[in-house]
């Protein structure tokens, strides 16, 4: 399939026994760090512009991308989670940042880096550093959560369509609704039709839409669900980050992650520098890449590990 503006050698490792990851690692193998982790329903993908914008030492300091895509996204592998599923798989965000840790591990990157998140990949990636935050020394963040829904924020209903509804998770898997609906009104641009097929084909067909209604399902609004204690955690621990540089990248017309949650990164990330527009929607890289890719690039260089 046609993968616009992603000229990238992708690679496989065996995160759990029968069980493969793809992920990119690009720019120069001695180059600062910078892993990138997106959310749900999207991939490595959506990290495109990015990469290209930073691995290239020609540009300038050439940085080392390692760009996952989460099991059962992307091009990475679709194990079922059915009892008795051989190999079996829990869409948990614990195993989501197990993943991480592996994949770091067996690439031997074991020091500082820039942590960059999207969407549900700001959990990802926070819970990943509750145990290893003084290996993060720079933060990339765009619209994305790393602390319960604000209470000034509804829950969304298309969420809730997925996350509690019976009906809703068939029509999820079934027709791809999620990922569908996330490249037609995750912007504010237009997507050209190959980038919204790149967005949507993953995920065509019953198993291949299980990660994006399991991750819907996975999300915590309270006690009692799995990722609740991370989540809190996560929230108590994210001012400890205002001692390092800190880039916020948002688009103010995102559904889910909107200005409520800005607002609930502004106040623990007082030092961040903050772009803000208001002609931007989820997908922030995809509407304002043109500007974010340079303006990250220059808080990079400005602010060397």
């Amino acid at each position: 399939m046609d993968h616009p503006d992603y000229p990238f050698t992708g690679r496989r490792l065996e995160v759990r026994p029968g069980i493969a990851m793809h992920y990119l690692d690009e720019g120069p193998r001695d180059g600062e760090v910078v892993l990138m982790l997106h959310g749900n329903p999207s991939w490595s993908f959506y990290w495109r512009h990015l990469v290209l914008g930073l691995r290239d030492p020609a540009l300038g300091k050439g940085y080392r991308c390692i760009v996952p895509d989460h099991v059962g996204m992307g091009l990475s592998d679709r194990p079922d989670d059915a009892p008795g599923a051989q190999p079996r798989y829990a869409y948990t965000l614990q195993s989501r940042i197990d993943d991480v840790e592996t994949l770091l591990a067996r690439l031997g990157i074991d020091g500082p880096l820039t942590l960059a998140v999207h969407d549900w990949g700001g959990m990802i990636g926070f819970g990943w550093a509750l145990a290893r935050s003084e290996r993060v020394r720079r933060l990339v963040i765009l619209n994305t959560a790393a602390f319960p829904l604000p209470a000034a924020k509804p829950m969304p209903w298309q969420l809730s369509l997925g996350r509690d509804s019976r009906v809703g998770g068939f029509l999820i898997r079934a027709f791809n609704l999620f990922a569908r609906g996330a490249a037609w009104l995750g912007t504010e641009r237009r997507l050209p039709a190959p980038v919204r097929r790149a967005y949507i084909a993953p995920y065509r067909g019953w198993r291949n839409a299980i990660s994006t209604l399991r991750f819907m399902q996975d999300i915590p609004l309270g006690e009692g669900d799995a990722a609740w204690p991370l989540l809190v955690e996560s929230a108590r621990r994210l001012p400890d980050y205002a001692d390092r540089p800190a880039f916020i990248g948002w688009g103010l017309r995102d559904f889910v992650f909107d200005r409520h949650f800005l607002e609930g990164f502004r106040a623990a990330l007082p030092q961040a520098e903050v772009h803000a527009f208001e002609d931007a929607g989820h997908y922030v890289l995809e509407d304002r890449h043109e500007v974010l890719v340079p303006e990250i690039r220059g808080f990079l260089d400005r602010h060397p590990v």
